[in-house]
């Protein structure tokens, strides 16, 4: 009965998270870059003239193998296949949240709550990642495998860590590389070496992928430099990479989170067993040590694999175990009833997805919810353990309406909807269509995986800058070339020789000639 209940509350959750908050999202953020690289893998006379799919970086991964492969199986689509792993990932993620719970003796109500708690989410502001991620992306699904890794660990399961650890690994290898390496350290420690066997094994997996599919892999030296002007494309397109771009106050928040977290600990380290504290203190120390490190690397070494890597994305474990230590010993000191301590460490658990940087000027909003939500759980708790994971269940509705957090916004219309239906059916499949007065907008990217026609160029498709340096040259030459500038009537017969067959405007750029298409919000223009 127990293994049903644990793994019936992983799901539960899971839908919650995924339904409710933080949510998901598509066709927003990163998707707008994997979905058009797997349409064309699926597909290759779909957007064969694009350039995101002419310069892709999927070779070393399975998320694209298994998405056309699920897709093959079900007969469904990218996005229905790809939402049905995020979901299944985010529940083995809390499953492992659980198994890390109950490892430091919490029962099943307190370990649930602990989890949920944890899966509230939090943006980590600087590297620009989510311990939740809103998109189904190759990350989204490797962090929470990689707790589920964790958890299993702290159960004493070192080949079932290993194998979760492993999928992990084929999903996104930057993101499980620290896990890796602390796991390592323990089966040295302990000389028991089972559980490493599934990593070499991932790894041959990788490798014989990326020899047999048709994709073309980038020759890259790995210890090469970053020339001037990929440094200057990075800069503007990935800020986040360089820690020098920073506010300074971001730098103190972070290592506020790892204060907090070590003193959350020491309040439960007699609860908390080796195998726990190794990964728990090993993945935050991880995280905060990844900012000098990038500095040295990146900004002074100039190594071009960094930016590739983003290690400072590791910061993201601080902030996630820092919830779930403070979750932790919120729980112990309602048990002792030490009740003004617990709520003050619910508090600080709750937080995060309310306000991201505690330095910030403290809303009394987020904080006043955070304080109401961590004094009715410490109430529920000290009267039933199986109480509190309903207060913590209530935090997903709370933090959205009441705290007023909407993480994402709604870049989906009837009216963009409407030109990438046109488009799919009325131009032919290798058109090139841009957006010249789209600037930083999103929705280009939206139409080139619904359309599934070229976009010449758009903001999000520079997101690649720091992986690609083919791809990155060129979606510079061609960003100031159009978006770059404001648009102007007099730029559209130059259009043309760029290999631009549509250009599609907003209605206030309205030409005066007859539109192919017009719905009132987009016009688009054949180009002679």
């Amino acid at each position: 009965m127990r293994p049903f209940a644990i793994g019936a509350a992983s799901v539960a959750l899971a839908l919650l998270t995924f339904l409710q908050f933080p949510g998901h999202t598509w066709l927003q953020q990163d998707t707008q870059i994997y979905v058009p690289i797997l349409e064309h893998l699926r597909d290759p006379s779909v957007l064969r003239n694009d350039i995101l799919v002419q310069h892709s970086h999927v070779a070393f991964t399975l998320y694209d193998e298994a998405a056309i492969g699920l897709r093959s199986l079900t007969g469904l689509g990218f996005r229905e296949v790809l939402a049905f792993q995020q979901v299944a990932t985010r529940a083995a993620g809390i499953w492992g949240l659980i198994l890390m719970a109950e490892a430091m003796g919490l029962g099943f109500g307190s370990a649930v709550l602990v989890a949920a708690v944890c899966s509230l989410g939090a943006a980590i502001t600087g590297p620009q990642v989510l311990t939740t991620e809103y998109e189904p992306t190759p990350r989204a699904f490797a962090i929470p495998l990689l707790l589920c890794a964790v958890g299993l660990a702290a159960r004493r399961r070192p080949l079932a860590a290993g194998i979760a650890g492993a999928f992990a690994f084929l999903y996104h290898p930057p993101t499980v590389l620290p896990f890796w390496g602390l796991f390592v350290v323990l089966a040295v420690l302990r000389r028991r070496w089972a559980g490493l066997v599934p990593l070499p094994a991932a790894i041959a997996v990788l490798l014989i992928s990326a020899r047999v599919s048709h994709q073309a892999v980038a020759e890259q030296s790995f210890f090469a430099s970053l020339t001037p002007l990929q440094e200057q494309m990075q800069r503007m397109r990935a800020a986040y990479v360089w820690i020098s771009m920073w506010p300074g106050g971001l730098i103190l928040h972070h290592l506020l989170l790892f204060v907090i977290l070590v003193a959350a600990w020491l309040r439960v380290r007699s609860k908390c067993p080796p195998v726990l504290t190794l990964f728990a203190l090993g993945l935050a120390a991880l995280g905060l040590a990844s900012m000098p490190a990038s500095w040295l690397l990146l900004e002074h070494w100039k190594w071009s694999l960094v930016p590739q890597i983003q290690p400072m994305r590791t910061l993201l474990f601080t902030a996630l175990l820092m919830q779930f230590l403070t979750a932790v010993a919120g729980v112990y000191a309602t048990v002792d009833r030490r009740y003004v301590e617990a709520v003050a460490w619910f508090a600080l658990a709750y937080v995060l997805p309310l306000q991201p940087v505690l330095l910030d000027p403290p809303a009394w909003t987020p904080l006043g919810l955070a304080l109401g939500l961590a004094a009715l759980t410490v109430l529920a708790r000290s009267r039933s353990s199986m109480a509190a994971p309903a207060v913590a269940a209530a935090a997903f509705f709370a933090i959205p309406w009441a705290g007023g957090v909407v993480n994402y916004p709604q870049l989906h219309t009837p009216e963009l909807a409407q030109l990438s239906a046109w488009a799919r059916s009325a131009t032919p499949n290798d058109a090139v269509f841009l957006f010249p007065d789209a600037a930083r907008g999103g929705y280009p990217g939206i139409f080139r995986s619904e359309a599934l026609r070229a976009v010449y160029v758009d903001w999000k498709g520079g997101g690649q800058v720091n992986y690609l340096k083919e791809l990155g040259e060129l979606w510079w030459s061609r960003w100031h070339g159009t978006l770059g500038v404001r648009f102007q009537p007099g730029n559209m017969p130059g259009y043309a020789s760029l290999g631009i067959q549509y250009v599609v405007l907003q209605a206030r750029n309205r030409l005066p000639r007859a539109a192919v298409f017009d719905n009132g919000v987009y016009c688009v223009y054949r180009l002679p």
